[in-house]
């Protein structure tokens, strides 16, 4: 900086600032000289009196210019300034404060003299105000010449480490291509060898793999005759344990020691039949590589399984012999109650129509078909003037167990209990002794599986039960259970909407009775089942036995509806039908589980739309629509009766291990009871759930079939209730 530059900057321009800010000053104290003072309110001019209102008007005047000229002194101003004009703002406040304390008064000449006298005053002050600026901007040019300097002394700063960085950099590029080059010509070559060695060694795997084939097909045919050989071997074991334990176990006369050697003989003959089918459908139906590798469509999804999942009882389906035409089966499927055969789906491979009749094709004895045909022909010589019941009462109106009464019925409501906080645990042992009636000799093997599913295996029989209380208790508002008397529980389940539901359970886990109480305090009763909690626990078998075979005396179509080929049938009407037979009893949800007889006394809608994935129970969101309509329908019957009960059965197809095909079942139904419920508003009450695997094909093949997976319901009321009984 120069010395005229640090002169300027130290002396000139305080002192500037300093008769800048003593202007506005002076200029006050030049004013008050004209500004007269006088007690009262009259002002005084030439000694004689102004009127007062004269005198506001001449005020107000003088003050209007004040607003106009302020705007005008405001804009000129330096910076520098503000300081000076703010004090002279705050002195002429307190002077026309004092003024209007001391109600001054003044001549008309007084007051236009004071006004020249303050432009002559503004009009100084401006030109000083300039006069001054255009100094200052005088005297600024050595400044803006040593900014103007140093910024030129940074840009050639700037620009000489501009060039410096540019030339290092130049020099580092000239550097680089070398390494980089090599570093690519290497990278190349190493790829080159790596696809060359890639390239030799599928070459060689390929020849290898076209030179074992051959080997290959030798080695799956040895496997073949080796597992053959195996299954011959054990199944000589198993024939001869059974033949042992048939032999120890003592009959109780001639006619049950008959009626064994009857079974035994059968089952040897059916063994034997199933070994030799088994082993021609190796040797020539189908190659045992290929069987080795077949994918599980439903089951567990594994290609192949493990000996203790397929087990020997994994036969093919025995074959049944049609000689019909499809025009006699159709003709049939129109009047069924014209013939004493076994009445069948009439599509290619078509099962039976009824579930009885398909357990008993499953059998596998011979001519399985006729001698139900003959036990058919004796029940119709018995019946006379047998019809079709026309409502859930007329289908009772035969029953031989005793009606309840509302006393009893609300016994087990209103009983007294013991409130528990944790909830009762019906466990494997229970289940068993429920079905065995604590008779050591047929205890299964248990098999705890996921989701709280317990698979108990009989040896002919493999059984699965969920627990449906968690899907019951799903959005409850409170659910509690209480301790009743003879090991009972009570569960109640507490709805936002103020409906109650109690179930009574007895010490087995079965269902004793199940109730709705809605907010009205109304009473519906959806399942009763005394039987289930008097005396000793009875062993669980399928009391359809006890009955003929079934009739079926509707056309089939009005016995089955496939809700993909009658999308546009009135399901309502569907579903409200009665039985297509009498009802002999109320019977127990277990007993209706376990029983197709006793099933097939009710009809049934195949969801047919709803097709899962391989392995999963998911129902896919693109097609729960299609169970839009039936959801609609079963609404219409609840709300007619909030104490309906809807069975949901799951089907797998013949793919996949018996144990995984079953849970696998078990799922599906409870999914598709879930969505029911939360998509479509059905209460989780009404509806119970059921899987049975690859059990009741729909089509006779152990092939995938889509057909087989599918999920079936069913209005069971009238089979576990008593009709009116609301």
């Amino acid at each position: 900086m120069t010395i005229r530059s640090k002169l300027f900057a130290t002396v000139a321009f305080p002192m500037l600032s300093m008769s800048i800010a003593i202007q506005p000053a002076l200029a006050d104290s030049l004013m008050k000289p004209f500004e007269v003072a006088q007690e009262g309110g009259i002002a005084v001019e030439g000694g004689d009196q102004v009127p007062e209102e004269l005198l506001r008007k001449k005020r107000k005047q003088r003050a209007e210019q004040q607003q106009q000229e302020q705007p005008a002194e405001e804009a000129q101003p330096s910076q520098e300034e503000q300081p000076s004009r703010a004090e002279r703002r705050k002195k002429r406040q307190e002077a026309e404060q004092q003024q209007q304390e001391a109600q001054p008064s003044a001549d008309d000449e007084a007051a236009r003299q004071a006004a020249e006298e303050k432009q002559r005053i503004r009009a100084e002050r401006k030109k000083r105000q300039q006069a001054e600026q255009q100094q200052q901007e005088e005297a600024q040019p050595p400044a803006d010449d040593e900014a103007a300097k140093a910024a030129e002394e940074r840009a050639r700063i700037r620009a000489e480490r501009k060039k410096r960085q540019q030339a290092e950099q130049q020099q580092q590029e000239e550097a680089q291509p070398s390494a980089d080059d090599e570093a690519a010509k290497a990278a190349e070559e190493e790829r080159a060898r790596i696809r060359a060695e890639r390239k030799k060694r599928q070459q060689a795997e390929q020849q290898q793999q076209e030179e074992a084939q051959p080997s290959a097909d030798d080695e799956a045919a040895k496997a073949a005759e080796e597992r053959a050989k195996i299954r011959a071997e054990r199944k000589k074991r198993q024939q001869a344990e059974q033949q042992q334990q048939e032999e120890a176990q003592p009959s109780a006369d001639d006619e049950a020691a008959k009626t064994a050697e009857e079974r035994a003989k059968i089952r040897a003959e059916r063994k034997k039949r199933q070994q030799a089918e088994g082993q021609q459908q190796e040797e020539g139906q189908q190659p045992a590589a290929e069987d080795a590798l077949r994918p599980a469509i439903d089951g567990d999804g594994e290609a192949t399984e493990t000996p203790r999942k397929r087990r020997d009882r994994r036969q093919p389906i025995p074959e049944i012999v049609d000689t019909r035409s499809e025009a006699e089966k159709q003709e049939i499927a129109r009047d069924p109650a014209a013939t004493d055969d076994t009445v069948v789906l009439p599509v290619d491979k078509g099962a039976a129509v009824l579930d009885s009749d398909k357990d008993a094709d499953n059998a596998g004895d011979e001519g399985v078909r006729e001698k139900r045909r003959k036990r058919r022909e004796q029940a119709r010589a018995q019946e006379e003037n047998v019809e079709v019941p026309k409502s859930d009462e007329e289908a009772q109106s035969s029953r031989r167990d005793r009606r309840p009464t509302q006393e009893e019925l609300g016994a087990n409501i209103r009983e007294e209990g013991r409130r528990v906080e944790r909830v009762p645990e019906f466990n494997a042992n229970d289940l068993i002794d429920a079905f065995t009636g604590n008779d050591s000799s047929r205890r299964p093997r248990i098999d705890e599986t996921r989701d709280n599913r317990t698979v108990l295996d009989f040896g002919d029989q493999i059984i699965v039960r969920g627990d449906d209380r968690p899907r019951l208790r799903r959005n409850a508002q409170e659910t509690y259970y209480e301790e009743l008397s003879r090991g009972r529980s009570r569960e109640v389940i507490e709805r936002p909407n103020g409906v109650r539901i109690i179930t009574i359970y007895n010490r087995y886990g079965d269902i004793v009775q199940r109730s709705r109480i809605d907010r009205d305090g109304r009473e519906y009763l959806m399942i009763y089942a005394p039987e289930v909690d008097e005396g000793p626990r009875p062993p669980i078998y399928d009391v359809g036995e006890e009955l003929p075979p079934m009739r079926l005396r509707v056309p089939v179509r009005d016995y089955i509806i496939d809700t993909s080929s009658e999308p546009d049938r009135d399901y309502y009407d569907f579903l409200a039908e009665p039985p297509v037979e009498q009802v002999e009893r109320v019977y127990s949800i277990d007993e209706v589980r376990n029983s197709a007889r006793i099933r097939d006394k009710v009809r049934r809608i195949d969801l047919d739309t709803i097709t899962f994935a391989t392995g999963s129970a998911e129902v896919p969101m693109s097609q729960a629509k299609t169970l839009r309509k039936v959801a609609d329908a079963m609404l219409q019957v609840i709300e007619k009766d909030p104490g309906e009960t809807f069975f949901i059965e799951g089907h797998t197809d013949a793919v996949g291990s018996d144990e995984s095909n079953l849970v696998l079942s078990d799922e599906r139904a409870e999914s598709v009871a879930s969505l029911l419920t939360e998509v479509y508003g059905i209460p989780a009450e009404n509806l119970v759930t059921q899987g049975y695997g690859e059990r009741f094909l729909k089509v006779r093949t152990l092939e995938a079939e889509q057909e087989n997976r599918r999920v079936t319901i069913r209005r069971v009321t009238p089979l576990v209730r008593p009709v009116a009984q609301n």
